[in-house]
């Protein structure tokens, strides 16, 4: 365990949620993706355009695999 306060306290807050999306533009190591709502962003990194991606602070953290997507509203 780490004696310097700020790295303790940056550890109570975790990163953001793991995203899946499709990527539908890549330039510049800057890759667009739509998410399976509707919503569109843009992550660092690169992947082939048509591809799903995880993606997590705007930054893509991997190849996802290419399953089936249903939506359902609770």
């Amino acid at each position: 365990m780490s004696n310097n306060l700020f790295v303790q306290w940056k550890k109570l807050f975790q990163g953001g949620p793991l995203q899946v999306g499709r990527v539908v533009a890549c330039e510049g190591g800057t890759a667009t993706i739509e998410l399976p709502g509707g919503g569109v962003l843009r992550a660092l990194g690169e992947a082939s355009v048509g591809r799903q991606v995880y993606v997590q602070d705007g930054v893509i953290q991997g190849p996802a695999p290419d399953l089936p997507l249903d939506i359902g509203e609770v």
